[in-house]
Order: C-alpha cells, then structure tokens, then sequence
C-alpha cells in the first residue's frame, strides 16, 4: 500500500511540475533563439572534418515569425560573434501581434568568411529550421536552441544534380 501511495504522489508531482512548465511556456513575453555557425571543411581527414569544425565569426543568421494566415510579422537578424554564437531576441507582441515562436523560421544569411562561404544543410542552415519545443523556460522567458549550423568552402559543394541532368 505504501508503494501505490509513493507512486501516486509521483505522479501527482510530476503532473503539477509539467503543469506549471506549460503555463510559463504560454506565459513567457520574450522569446530567445541561439545557437552557433561553424565551417566545416572537406578537404581535410574525417576526423578533422567531423569534430574540428571551427566557428565564424560574422556571420548572419535570421529569424523569421509568420501570423496564422501565413504573413511575416517578424523579421530578425544577428551577427555572430568571436565564438560563431548568436542570440535573437524578440518580444513575443510586435505592433500588436502574438508573435507565435511555432511560426518561426532561424536560417542562415551570409557568411564573412570568403573561404568558407557556401550553406549547407546540415541541421537545415540553408532550408530554414522551425522552432518547435523551447530548451529553456524560466519565468518570462523562453529560449530555443538550435543545433549549429554550418558553411562549407566552395571546393567542397556538391552540384545539384537535377539541374545538371535537365541541361542535356
């Protein structure tokens, strides 16, 4: 009897915990979107390639919110900074408008790295990534963060193959 009485209030608590996680998600009046940009170079060994991606400084990444009928109400960018970190931060009313972070886009811009300049999709960089499920929430805030991001140098991309078969 006294491990159904434990596993009760367990389930109790955590219910109460989740509770209260879902009215600061719904609560919260800032939105915070980080993560890093990194370039990732081919031309050296794999292990080189996979772990010794080296991060950009100056680069843009952007934030994009669309309404329910689908039009842009927000739109924001920041440059990276020495470690190829960048922080949005946005109110989560803008002119008026809940600006729904499930409506958001975080994308790659440009690179200031001339050697290191081409956008992958890794982590969908190039495509766009939708925010989803926020990776903090405390009080009045809310903050998502992405996985990194990266460029690539121009001897290391990968024509499309599409365009090249359609040409003949």
């Amino acid at each position: 009897m006294a491990a159904v009485m434990m596993i009760a209030i367990s389930l109790l608590l955590i219910g109460i915990g989740s509770v209260n996680v879902g009215e600061a998600w719904e609560e919260a009046n800032v939105i915070h979107v980080g993560g890093k940009v990194l370039c990732q170079d081919c031309t050296k060994g794999w292990n080189d390639w996979v772990n010794g991606s080296n991060p950009i400084k100056g680069s843009r990444v952007s934030l994009t919110c669309m309404d329910d009928r689908r039009r842009v109400i927000y739109y924001g960018s920041d440059e990276t900074d020495e470690a190829g970190e960048y922080e949005l931060i946005v109110n989560k009313y803008v002119n008026g408008k809940e600006v729904k972070a499930t409506g958001c886009w975080v994308r790659l811009v440009s690179s200031s790295d001339s050697s290191c300049n081409i956008p992958t999709d890794f982590a969908g960089g190039r495509s766009g990534v939708k925010l989803r499920r926020p990776t903090w929430l405390y009080r009045d805030q809310t903050k998502y963060t992405i996985h990194p991001f990266y460029y690539t140098t121009p001897l290391c991309d990968e024509p499309n193959q599409e365009e090249s078969q359609s040409n003949y």
